[in-house]
């Protein structure tokens, strides 16, 4: 606040002498959990467009609602022909919708962090309370959160249609739950790989092409291969080749521990061991992808 200080010069006119100073702060100090917070709820709107332009709410809105329509149709369909089971396992959703998955993270990781790198905004985030680990976690959980409601709620659509069709209770409840546990791993997943790969492209457009590459392409390629294994007769190979992909990494998981189908070739997942061996993977990864934000923001906030 600017001081006015009189005061009386020798020839007797007075003359007005300004502090263009400013008081100190003296209200509350929010801290760096505020800071995250914030940080946080800022990325999970902006992650649906909320806060932004009408332009950038069109596509994940769009990628919300093709999400879940098939759900509401097979809900439709179940009801009305009083089916006694869904068409689709709550577990295969994710799986079968996958393309859009890829799409949205594509889209919505390179929004999250690649703006920050290229237009140099991230020294400014480091130079308040908020660290290196506050601003990685806040992007982390913010798109993995994002990820998370997009996945489950065509879940919660099928669950809901399934007890209006009067469906088992607690069958239902029971792939509900196990719906539920695989995307939120293949949340964690998707977001780790999308921001580390939208961390180190700070141009958005080449960040969607990349993210589009590792997480569509290598599906493809680890499908292609299964496919030849099965053909070939070489049957227990088709386990370890679904390693290398991050759909088909989700898919063992829930196909050894949640009680899904495999979507690999003649419907061969992993045994119980071999399930182990493709959480310990997937833990890995996602620890991997946290790491190496971190290492990666360290260097930039230098």
């Amino acid at each position: 606040m600017a001081v006015e200080h009189p005061v009386t010069t020798p020839s007797g006119d007075q003359t007005r002498i300004h502090n263009i100073g400013y008081r100190s702060y003296d209200g509350p100090r929010l801290g760096r959990a505020y800071a995250r917070r914030s940080l946080y709820s800022q990325s999970l709107r902006g992650a649906y467009g909320l806060g932004r332009s009408v332009k950038s709410k069109v596509l994940p809105m769009l990628l919300f609602v093709v999400m879940c329509v098939p759900a509401a149709i097979m809900v439709a369909v179940a009801v009305a022909t009083k089916a006694k089971e869904l068409p689709l396992d709550y577990t295969r959703y994710a799986i079968v919708m996958q393309a859009v998955i890829s799409l949205y993270v594509a889209s919505q990781a390179p929004q999250s962090v690649s703006r920050d790198l290229r237009f140099k905004t991230v020294p400014l985030y480091f130079s308040r309370p908020i660290e290196t680990a506050d601003y990685v976690r806040a992007k982390f959980a913010a798109l993995a959160s994002a990820l998370f409601i997009l996945t489950a709620a065509p879940l919660l659509v099928l669950y809901v249609g399934a007890l209006l069709a009067k469906l088992d209770f607690a069958d239902q409840t029971e792939g509900f739950a196990q719906g539920l546990v695989s995307v939120a791993l293949l949340s964690l997943l998707f977001a780790g790989l999308g921001l580390v790969i939208a961390a180190v492209t700070p141009r958005r457009g080449f960040g969607i092409a990349a993210v589009i590459a590792v997480l569509t392409i290598s599906y493809g390629a680890v499908s292609t291969l299964q496919a030849i294994a099965d053909a070939q007769g070489s049957t227990g190979a088709i386990p370890w080749i679904g390693l290398f992909s991050p759909v088909t990494l989700i898919d063992g998981v829930q196909s050894a521990f949640l009680g899904a189908s495999s979507a690999a070739p003649g419907g061969i997942g992993p045994s119980n061991g071999e399930g182990v061996v493709y959480v310990l993977v997937c833990l890995g990864l996602i620890a991997a992808c946290y790491g190496l934000l971190m290492r990666r923001y360290k260097k930039v906030g230098l």
